[in-house]
């Protein structure tokens, strides 16, 4: 099923729990959390303790993207602010598999994100561990950037790999996820959409998640009857 993971990134951070249940009422299930600490990225946002306040204004899981150096240092922290998804980055672990069992250690369920010049092959053996894998398809760092459009086929790839592997992981899309893109990158294999400008920027955020997640889910039936007529074709 595909489900849209706003980025308080993008939000009013002044208003911050009332946009949260804005976008919750216009069909988002899980919020998405970036966090940057100026060196992994260009930028920073916010730690475990705005994470804590968060918990404590919203029940839906807390979707937590470190983009960080040394994200092992802070698994901890963050489980005890009451993160439910962790994802940290192919390229900030030197030891991947480790800091994925850190995370299951501490009850979270683990991701693991790729840059877009990371190409999907080099986390095959990890696949079996994680929850989500998340493909940014902008470069971290600065939200409204605009979508790259290579990703689908890393998207593609994943979910190919996917159904070879047997797997269930869910594939997660990050970057200029908006009315234009939206379309593609589902039918590409994707199901946990985050946005953040396209929803929280023009101010209404659950009318504008309610329209993104509607075009998300119209793309879907649409791809799931194109899939169902092919099949339908190689019986007859």
């Amino acid at each position: 099923m595909v489900e849209l993971l706003p980025s308080i990134l993008s939000a009013d951070f002044a208003h911050l729990a009332d946009q949260i249940a804005a976008a919750e009422r216009g069909g988002a299930t899980i919020i998405h959390v970036d966090v940057m600490d100026g060196h992994f990225v260009p930028n920073m946002t916010i730690g475990p303790p705005v994470v804590a306040s968060l918990r404590k204004a919203t029940h839906l899981p807390l979707d937590c993207h470190l983009m960080i150096d040394n994200p092992n240092e802070f698994i901890a922290a963050f489980a005890d602010a009451g993160a439910n998804w962790l994802s940290v980055h192919y390229e900030a672990c030197p030891h991947l598999h480790r800091s994925l069992q850190m995370i299951l250690h501490h009850g979270m369920r683990p991701g693991v994100v790729l840059n877009p010049a990371t190409r999907v092959d080099l986390i095959v053996d990890i696949l079996p561990m994680v929850h989500h894998v998340l493909v940014m398809s902008v470069n971290p760092g600065f939200g409204g950037q605009e979508f790259i459009p290579f990703a689908l086929h890393k998207i593609r790839h994943l979910a190919e790999i996917r159904r070879e592997m047997g797997l269930a992981f869910r594939i997660e899309v990050d970057g200029g996820v908006a009315h234009d893109t939206v379309a593609a990158i589902v039918q590409a294999g994707a199901e946990l959409l985050v946005a953040g400008n396209a929803v929280f920027g023009a101010g209404e955020p659950e009318r504008d998640a309610r329209a993104l997640l509607a075009a998300a889910r119209d793309a879907d039936s649409l791809q799931t009857v194109s899939k169902f007529a092919a099949r339908k074709s190689k019986i007859h």
